[in-house]
């Protein structure tokens, strides 16, 4: 028998209920031990005399059984469980019709973002009440409905766009139609906010989004307007966000950073990046710092958003790292998930935080052999990795399905659907929040 920690098996239940029973000290009339059948999982016949609710009782204390509720339940708890359920009562149409605008903010605050955004087809009113400032503004205090994942492809050049909401656990599909036709990419999300760039014809450009609003605009041309490596911020407090554009995606490091100020509505100009041979072009945006990794000079390029500036980290990567992801957590951590090892029997996924004092990696976690060999088949195989909020979703190229890690509680668990089963999504991270705006 396995004794793992975390696995229950038939034989555990049989073992520890057959413990119980020999403390428990049953005996015949005549004194002797009385052997007693294990307690079975299935449809075996059970003899144990404490196997059936109500049995009789054959031990010499005769003690009384006595049947009590569930703990936590009153009786009129209990009874209306065996209730025959009746049908919804008829709502009068003249009564909700005329709900105050008030107590509808009230009602729909309270319904998740997905299930009100199928209700805009619902009537005009509301249509034009989930675009209405008053409820903007209630919606802005509301506490947030939890991480998602955001997956995007094209079938036959048309954007399709899925969300998997991690408290409901459950797929909700966006229509992307609203989107030019551009051959475009995602950049990512945060805020509430989706961030794309791509080619219109030969010009390069970049759009911001909301998908649940339905709303997207154009940002305008960079001084440098040549495809760059993008990543978005929002600052909700400040009701306002950024897109800072660092390195040419085909290698020309000597391009200054831009950077965009959704408040003044234009690119700045920055420092160029003093990297001259970048690991990976996955960037980690976490405490108001860019994070990318680099072979030359050798660790982290690190940029300071408000003065404008690159400063380099020496913090060395682990021996034998075969690729790496930068994935940033809550507050100042900072994680590195890559594999570990040269040949496929010995490769590891591993996950490291960076220690910000001793400018160190530290190791945190390792997947669990079943699910790197069920996430990786080949050892030359690709996958991607994105992170919010101390959650890390791991996605391969044949896999229909993701695997989610939480580095709080610590759990591994698949999430699946057929969102994933597109050769060419991409994903991310997403919050849904009605009131993100795009300008």
């Amino acid at each position: 028998m396995d004794g793992s920690p975390g696995e229950s098996s038939e034989s555990g239940s049989i073992v520890s209920n057959s413990h119980s029973l020999k403390n428990g000290g049953l005996h015949d009339d005549d004194g002797c031990p009385r052997q007693v059948s294990p307690i079975r999982i299935g449809g075996s016949r059970n003899t144990s005399p404490i196997g059936c609710v109500g049995s009789r009782n054959t031990s010499p204390s005769r003690q009384r059984v006595i049947k009590t509720k569930p703990r936590g339940l009153d009786e009129e708890t209990v009874a209306t469980f065996g209730k025959v359920v009746h049908p919804d009562v008829q709502m009068e149409d003249n009564i909700w019709a005329m709900l105050p605008e008030d107590l509808l903010n009230e009602i729909l605050l309270r319904v998740p973002p997905f299930m009100i955004f199928r209700l805009r087809s619902v009537c005009k009113r509301w249509n034009s009440i989930l675009q209405d400032s008053c409820f903007l503004k209630f919606h802005s205090q509301v506490p947030s409905h939890g991480p998602c994942l955001l997956t995007f492809w094209k079938n036959l050049q048309t954007p399709q766009c899925s969300v998997f909401s991690l408290p409901l656990k459950a797929w909700y599909r966006i229509p992307f139609t609203f989107l030019p036709q551009w051959a475009f990419w995602l950049v990512g999300s945060s805020g509430g906010l989706v961030c794309f760039s791509g080619l219109d014809g030969l010009t390069f450009k970049t759009l911001v989004c909301n998908p649940l609003t339905q709303t997207w605009r154009t940002l305008p041309g960079m001084h440098y307007n040549q495809q760059r490596q993008l990543i978005m911020v929002v600052d909700r407090i400040d009701c306002s966000f950024k897109v800072i554009a660092t390195g040419d995606i085909f290698g020309d490091r000597s391009l200054p950073t831009e950077v965009y100020d959704s408040k003044l509505d234009r690119w700045s100009l920055h420092q160029i990046m003093p990297a001259v041979n970048l690991c990976s072009s996955k960037m980690a945006y976490c405490d108001s710092r860019l994070y990318l990794e680099t072979l030359s000079p050798l660790g982290l390029m690190m940029y300071r958003l408000d003065p404008g500036y690159w400063e380099h980290i020496p913090a060395r990567f682990p021996r034998s790292l075969l690729d790496g992801y930068l994935v940033a957590g809550t507050q100042k951590r900072l994680f590195l998930v890559g594999r570990i090892g040269l040949y496929s029997t010995l490769q590891s996924m591993r996950i490291w935080e960076l220690d910000h004092a001793k400018i160190t990696w530290v190791e945190i976690s390792r997947m669990p052999p079943k699910y790197f060999r069920a996430l990786l088949r080949l050892s030359a195989e690709r996958f991607e990795c994105v992170g919010q909020d101390n959650l890390i979703c791991f996605t391969s190229w044949n896999q229909g399905k993701g695997l989610l890690y939480d580095v709080d509680k610590k759990v591994w668990s698949w999430i699946a659907g057929c969102a994933l089963q597109s050769y060419n999504s991409q994903v991310c991270f997403y919050e849904p929040r009605f009131d993100a705006s795009i300008y």
